[in-house]
């Protein structure tokens, strides 16, 4: 398909666009086959803006005498206005970006036409491989191996090739556990704890059915993580009652007569097409500009967002405290184990592990725990708060997952190498970007699609040190405690980054930010004079000492 047979008019004069915090100002309108440009071409100063077509998420239209207004809803929560003169122009344009936004072959998207403008020093799509991230668990124990089980995907198509296991379970193991499993997803390792041994790992649910069905494979898998004499938590991210109804269809839990040296927990996390009305009615809160204290709390409140997000953050503090409090080993899983179990071990991981706080730690834990373990982005950030077409499969949990993060590097501000636009950052490249890192569901898709060798990855990109200065945190201190954060509704706060950021300006958090920048630089500086000084008064100490040690002979 040729972009141009979408694209009825590719260029409108005189057009004025509308946007936040921005005067209303005419210029030309350019549509491509993967943006929407505008350029003002004024003498004084000239303004551009380019939109992605994937980056929209809905568009209305309206008229008034000959002047459509088209209104673009985007998936970062933007919200801009062009007034096009001339009707026919201005349906035209809307059908072209309706259609230009709603492309259905990943192909054609526009990962697969970037070509950077910068050096590309590092290949970000071989930063994080597992047999890196093996090479560290291998210099603190022994007791785990790499497999290649699902080298074709034929095992699990949604895991990834390699995964790592117990060194003592084999292969021929590894496939009867799969098939007892929802999706293939046979438990694998999600974290090691050097301080004690302990490990967290996931998986989907067993498929134990109505009649109580057995694997014997898969007992010995997960008892195989455990110390002598010592109990493992099965932390179930689903209610007691939704986890027997699964039983109905073939799905289930851990029977205790099975599972005898495990204590399972069931914690309700919500999934699907409640986390998307509840993303709808939290944006919807926020773009209400009725100025009422009391519509603003009842709207926030029937949101219901930090109610997941306090849900989430106690499971994860709860599956942080067995590992590091309790000396216990950890399995988690929900249905599939590609939703709410990942918001769980990714979350742990940042409260137990000091290193996921760093950037690349941070960046090998999304590649890890999300992308490898088969989060099905396609389907999840297809649509996000605006889109009129409510399809089954979107849903924010990877913008749940970012929230919760950034609440924690709220409470400790000093703990994070990056700060809140880093997070921000991939919340808007998991739903529309340039770079071939979110495309696909898994890392079978990816490889079909040939991502590595026809797409750009976005670490590549983050990871110039020209980027990383815009995502450091300057009160970062390394920090190897572990960090406990709090869940009381009082220390949970709406993330105004990103939900307010298009509502009220910044101006003054943006002008506080970099006056708190310019005093820690300040304070560096004076640090360094301060030991030079130091060092100067120490060489003159040393020096009238030695001269007073020194007494003339006698003649």
């Amino acid at each position: 398909m040729e972009f141009a047979e979408l694209i009825k008019t590719p260029r409108a004069d005189n057009v004025v666009l509308h946007r936040p915090f921005y005067p209303a100002v005419e210029g030309t309108l350019c549509l491509t086959g993967h943006h929407l440009i505008f350029s003002s071409r004024r003498q004084d100063n000239v303004e551009e803006l380019w939109l992605l077509h994937s980056n929209i998420d809905s568009i209305e239209k309206r008229f008034v005498g000959t002047i459509g207004t088209i209104i673009i809803k985007c998936k970062d929560l933007r919200i801009i206005q062009l007034d096009i003169p001339g009707m026919e122009e201005s349906l035209n344009i809307a059908g072209s970006i309706e259609a230009l936004s709603t492309l259905d072959s990943i192909t054609l998207m526009y990962p697969f036409f970037y070509r950077p403008m910068f050096e590309v020093i590092e290949d970000g799509w071989h930063s994080f491989l597992p047999e890196r991230e093996f090479e560290l668990l291998g210099s603190v124990t022994n007791e785990w191996r790499l497999s290649y089980i699902n080298k074709d995907f034929s095992v699990c198509p949604s895991y990834p090739p390699i995964v790592t296991v117990p060194k003592s379970i084999d292969d021929e193991s590894l496939w009867k556990v799969s098939t007892f499993r929802h999706g293939g997803r046979f438990p694998v390792l999600s974290y090691y704890h050097k301080k004690n041994g302990m490990v967290m790992m996931r998986s989907s649910q067993p498929l134990t059915g109505t009649n109580g069905r057995r694997c014997k494979e898969d007992e010995k898998l997960i008892n195989a993580t455990l110390r002598a004499g010592k109990r493992g938590y099965i932390i179930d991210t689903r209610s007691l009652s939704v986890a027997q109804q699964a039983r109905a269809k073939g799905g289930g839990f851990e029977q205790e007569a099975h599972y005898p040296q495990w204590r399972r927990i069931h914690k309700s996390i919500e999934r699907y097409n409640i986390l998307q009305e509840s993303l709808i009615k939290l944006v919807e809160a926020c773009n209400d500009q009725s100025h009422n204290m009391d519509r603003w709390l009842s709207k926030l409140e029937a949101s219901n967002w930090l109610t997941h997000i306090k849900e989430i953050l106690t499971t994860a503090c709860l599956a942080a405290q067995c590992i590091d409090r309790e000396g216990a080993s950890v399995l988690v899983h929900g249905t599939e184990g590609t939703d709410s179990t990942l918001q769980v071990t990714s979350l742990a991981q940042i409260i137990l592990d000091p290193r996921c706080r760093t950037i690349r730690g941070f960046e090998a834990l999304v590649e890890r725990e999300w992308l490898q373990a088969g989060h099905p982005f396609q389907q999840r950030c297809a649509q996000s708060a605006y889109s009129n077409s409510k399809q089954k499969w979107e849903a924010p949990v990877f913008l749940l997952f970012l929230d919760c993060v950034w609440q924690i590097l709220r409470q400790f501000p000093c703990s994070f190498e990056f700060n809140y636009h880093f997070l921000i950052m991939l919340f808007e490249h998991s739903y529309a970007s340039q770079f071939g890192t979110f495309l696909g569901n898994n890392e079978s898709e990816r490889c079909k699609l040939k991502l590595p060798q026809k797409t750009m990855s976005l670490w590549s990109w983050v990871n110039r040190p020209e980027e990383l200065n815009r995502f450091k945190n300057p009160l970062f201190e390394a920090n190897s405690l572990v960090i406990w954060p709090s869940v009381a509704p009082q220390s949970l706060q709406l993330w105004e980054g990103v939900f307010l950021r298009w509502n009220r300006s910044s101006k003054f958090l943006d002008e506080s930010y970099e006056e708190m920048i310019n005093i820690i630089k300040y304070n560096k500086e004076l640090q360094v004079k301060v030991n030079l000084l130091r060092r100067q008064l120490a060489e003159l100490e040393t020096d009238d000492t030695t001269q007073e040690d020194w007494v003339p002979e006698s003649p």
